[in-house]
């Protein structure tokens, strides 16, 4: 099981989804904003207005459970979130356990409970002017946001709790990676043990 975390547009989902890419069906991965709380009793105005970069956001009592299912050899049913209506979507997803896990999110490092679940930690450090552009160019087109609502969450929430979350966690992290999947180098020592790890399975 490998903890994937770094701040948001760091490049963390890239190095995961390469990782995807290089093992196949022997990797499943497992997203934390996916364990974000319900806020059904609340208006979608109210639900845009709640802090998603601070531990609170997420149930991630939740998440340790389904992650201590996985790591036991049994399946686990995990939530779905919809960032279009910033809520959990009715659907949920049956994992089945894997030789593989890959779990992706920006503080997941910053608990230690998660921490102690990961095999492997890794922590994607990337410039802060790099990570605000990827920022605003993915929630613009794949979250449906306008400009003027991304950058205000960034200044008042997502920069703050960055620097008080995310940042710090980084020395609970077994490898950092520069740049997460531009780094080949790191990349492929990452493989290497991935690779060792599946032979030794199957």
């Amino acid at each position: 099981m490998i903890g994937v975390a770094g701040g948001s547009g760091s490049g963390k989902s890239t190095l995961t989804r390469l990782i995807k890419e290089r093992f196949g069906d022997k990797v499943t991965v497992i997203l934390h904003d996916d364990y974000y709380k319900a806020h059904d009793g609340m208006t979608y105005e109210e639900r845009a207005l709640i802090n998603y970069d601070e531990p609170a956001a997420y149930d991630t009592d939740l998440m340790v459970r389904d992650l201590t299912l996985l790591k036991s050899g049994q399946p686990a049913v995990i939530p779905v979130y919809d960032y279009t209506v910033h809520n959990r979507s009715a659907e949920t997803n049956t994992v089945q356990p894997n030789s593989v896990i890959v779990v992706d999110g920006i503080l997941i490092l910053a608990d230690p409970a998660l921490c102690d679940l990961f095999d492997i930690k890794v922590f994607v450090d990337t410039d802060a002017d790099i990570r605000i552009i990827r920022r605003i160019k993915r929630d613009m087109r794949k979250r449906a946001r306008s400009f003027e609502s991304i950058v205000t969450q960034y200044m008042t929430t997502v920069k703050p709790m960055h620097e008080r979350y995310v940042e710090p966690s980084k020395k609970n992290a077994d490898i950092v990676i520069l740049e997460g999947g531009k780094n080949a180098a790191a990349l492929d020592l990452l493989y290497h043990k991935i690779a060792n790890h599946i032979k030794g399975i199957v």
